[in-house]
């Protein structure tokens, strides 16, 4: 899955590179997604307990983003364990959540 390509994809969406090698998904001005490397994706997708579930379920593939994870952000590895169609959807989500946060005027 190419989820750089999946992200940019989304109404509004927009590439950036805010430190040197580490892209990111922006909708506005906000980040969605963290895509770094390529090797895993950030993402900020739910309630604590939403997040600890799926720690639980994919222990080698979900694990809480360094510096931010304490804010809800989690690094998910992708083409891991982590189905391609629940990825789609924890993004999905994590842009959900970024867009509602927008000021109407800046929503896409």
């Amino acid at each position: 899955m190419d989820v750089l390509a999946y992200c940019l994809a989304k109404p509004g969406a927009w590439q950036d590179e805010p430190w040197e090698g580490d892209v990111v998904a922006k909708v506005g001005d906000k980040i969605f997604a963290f895509l770094g490397d390529g090797e895993a994706v950030g993402l900020k997708y739910g309630t604590r307990q939403e997040d600890d579930e799926l720690v639980a379920i994919y222990p080698e593939d979900v694990s809480a983003s360094h510096y931010i994870g304490r804010y809800g952000w989690n690094a998910i590895k992708v083409g891991g364990k982590v189905p391609e169609d629940e990825l789609r959807e924890l993004i999905d989500q994590s842009y959900d959540a970024i867009v509602a946060k927008l000021p109407k005027s800046k929503r896409p």
